[in-house]
């Protein structure tokens, strides 16, 4: 792990993998989208709303995905002080907010012919509502703290802290009521779905994947650049002080 804190090394490693990830992103993206949504069966009793899933499942699975990943840099960050940590961290935030506002709006899409309306106040929806609204408050914490110390450290708080509702999240069909069908795709006795639209699903949950992790080297770039651009500043002004002095 300490292995690649530094920068230079680990922007080696992301310039290895970046065609890698694109292939795969691509390549997933036209089976998942080809064999889902144009050569894949309608369902039943859903008929055509039903592709909708190859958008919202993988949606909601990558908000999921992502709020742990942000917790897992966080903990590293608090215990070892990885440096890269942090920058991983606070870079996933924003694509996680997008894909949870995703699993929304596709979600409610679906819902309206599904159930006959667009919003319920059920454990899932709710769940996943308060998932975004963590992103927001995650994001918003980096940018009201000025101090990046101690505002990794309250942001790194936040994240393991919220990480009690993705359990919610995962198993609020199974503890209540609710209109949100149960899971048939991760199940302890085996998928439900048929194989039909299984594979497409499964190859799309792939391609938003890499699509986060190729996002997330964009992004980690950028704010390791900003970085370096702040301490060359903090630099400049030091030697300039001290030329005045």
């Amino acid at each position: 792990m300490h292995y690649f804190a530094n920068p230079t090394r680990f922007q080696r490693l992301m310039d290895i993998l970046r065609p890698w990830v694109v292939g795969v992103m691509l390549a997933m993206l036209a089976y998942g989208l080809l064999a889902g949504t144009v050569f894949g069966p309608a369902d039943r009793l859903q008929g055509e709303s039903v592709r909708i899933l190859y958008i919202h499942v993988p949606s909601a699975w990558m908000a999921m995905f992502i709020y742990v990943a942000i917790a897992a840099a966080s903990f590293v960050a608090l215990v070892w002080r990885h440096p890269l940590a942090l920058i991983a961290a606070r870079a996933s935030a924003p694509i996680g907010a997008v894909f949870t506002l995703l699993a929304l709006i596709t979600g409610s899409l679906w819902g309206k012919p599904t159930w006959g309306t667009f919003w319920v106040w059920d454990g899932r929806l709710t769940s996943v509502l308060v998932l975004f609204f963590l992103y927001l408050g995650y994001m918003a914490l980096w940018q009201a703290l000025e101090d990046e110390e101690k505002a990794g450290r309250a942001t790194s708080i936040l994240a393991l802290v919220g990480t009690v509702n993705i359990p919610i999240i995962k198993f609020s069909v199974d503890w209540w009521n609710t209109l949100h069908q149960p899971a048939s795709v991760v199940r302890l006795d085996g998928p439900t779905i048929d194989p039909s639209m299984l594979w497409p699903l499964l190859a799309m949950g792939l391609a938003f994947k890499a699509y986060y992790v190729w996002v997330l080297f964009a992004r980690m770039e950028a704010l390791m650049d900003a970085r370096r651009v702040q301490a060359a500043q903090l630099r400049a002004a030091q030697h300039a002080a001290g030329g005045a002095l």
